[in-house]
């Protein structure tokens, strides 16, 4: 009955068996590293915290209901998850990834595993010719984020799926900015979905942890092996929080979306303001693709105020009063940014002018406090 329930109760009930020990409705914190056995191998299901632990196989469980897969796989972050991906590949082969994505997750491709001789083309996703151009019999997978972060471009994820399948290539999807509230890209044809779950599935700025969600039980098999053979795995009580977030992920949700539209149309409408970036725009670039696979446009915004430079977005950040000036986002708090010196300092000057992130942008994170003082925040600190 469970798998055919609709997200909202999913969040809930999703994967979640009671308690066989007292019938807690919550799964216990099972805060151990290891379990007694009677006989070498002669255990329930647990023998070692960094390959199996309760806790985590009920957040695992729920990590795969509310994104209609088969498996998850929780990690201590989400750059562990994106680790144990890309752990897949071998010397030579190549990706094909957003030119506008996450500063932390170029940082690993190009800092880190382009030692081990693999090779990161970044190309505009919503081009889908950009992307056959890169193909050759080395490509391996194809990275996506859609939303990006923090330009809010829209990737058609069915469309680079087609490219993919035809192509016998792995098709990974970035999902933090929409959650699986808004979008499921393993049912747009992705084989494998990654979250910081940090951000809008935990949704209280207080754990570190990731996930992978993949239907394929050969992926999962392979992942599963990684997972233990790196020990990137999250503790028994994140694994918890993680679990207590997920139980309100669509209540949040809803209202990270409401207050995120009434945020984007008052800076739209804002004579101090030069331009917004926000999917929910009919005039936004691939707005009616955003349309199609999101079931609404979420809480993140972005923007660049007329006449702005580096000065003053540093400024107006730092005069909010409400918003907290901070790195992150998905929290029930709302958080503003700068991702030039931020979230995206990794990636050169140049690169990430070339995509967008000017010095003058400023991005936001909309929580779910009252949107009249959000925007009157927001106002105060644009007319400092």
């Amino acid at each position: 009955m469970k798998k055919n329930l609709h997200f909202n109760s999913r969040v809930i009930h999703g994967g979640q068996k009671l308690d066989k020990s007292y019938g807690a409705v919550m799964p216990p914190i099972y805060q151990t590293s290891t379990y007694a056995q009677t006989t070498p191998g002669g255990h329930k299901g647990y023998e070692y915290s960094r390959t199996h632990n309760p806790t985590r196989t009920a957040l695992e469980n729920a990590l795969a209901s509310i994104e209609s897969g088969k498996h998850g796989l929780a990690f201590g972050s989400g750059l562990a998850a994106m680790d144990a991906v890309l752990k897949l590949l071998k010397p030579g082969d190549e990706v094909i990834a957003t030119h506008d994505l996450y500063g932390g997750s170029y940082r690993l491709f190009v800092k880190v595993f382009e030692i081990f001789d693999l090779s990161f083309h970044f190309v505009n996703l919503q081009n889908t010719q950009e992307i056959k151009s890169k193909i050759n019999n080395k490509t391996k997978l194809i990275w996506v984020e859609t939303p990006t972060n923090p330009m809010m471009n829209i990737v058609d994820i069915q469309a680079v799926s087609f490219i993919a399948q035809a192509n016998d290539i792995l098709l990974a999807v970035d999902n933090t900015f929409a959650s699986p509230y808004l979008q499921n890209p393993l049912l747009l044809g992705a084989d494998i979905v990654m979250h910081s779950a940090t951000k809008y599935i935990a949704g209280h700025s207080d754990v570190i942890l990731g996930a992978l969600i993949v239907n394929s039980d050969d992926l999962e098999e392979r992942l599963r092996f990684i997972q233990n053979a790196s020990g990137a795995v999250p503790g028994p009580m994140d694994c918890f929080l993680t679990l207590r977030g997920i139980k309100t992920l669509a209540v949040r949700m809803e209202r990270h979306c409401y207050n995120g539209r009434k945020i984007a149309e008052f800076l739209n409408q804002s004579p101090l303001i030069e331009r917004v970036f926000w999917p929910g725009f009919v005039n936004h670039l691939n707005h009616s693709v955003a349309k199609k696979q999101m079931k609404d446009f979420g809480g993140m915004i972005s923007f660049i105020t007329k006449s702005s430079n580096y000065q003053r977005a540093i400024k107006i950040i730092e005069n909010l009063k409400i918003f907290t000036l901070a790195e992150s986002l998905g929290g029930v708090e709302s958080l503003a940014g700068h991702p030039a010196s931020m979230t995206h300092a990794s990636i050169p000057k140049q690169l990430r002018e070339k995509s967008g992130v000017q010095d003058s942008l400023i991005r936001l994170s909309v929580g779910i406090e009252d949107s009249q003082d959000l925007i009157d925040d927001i106002d105060q600190a644009l007319n400092c």
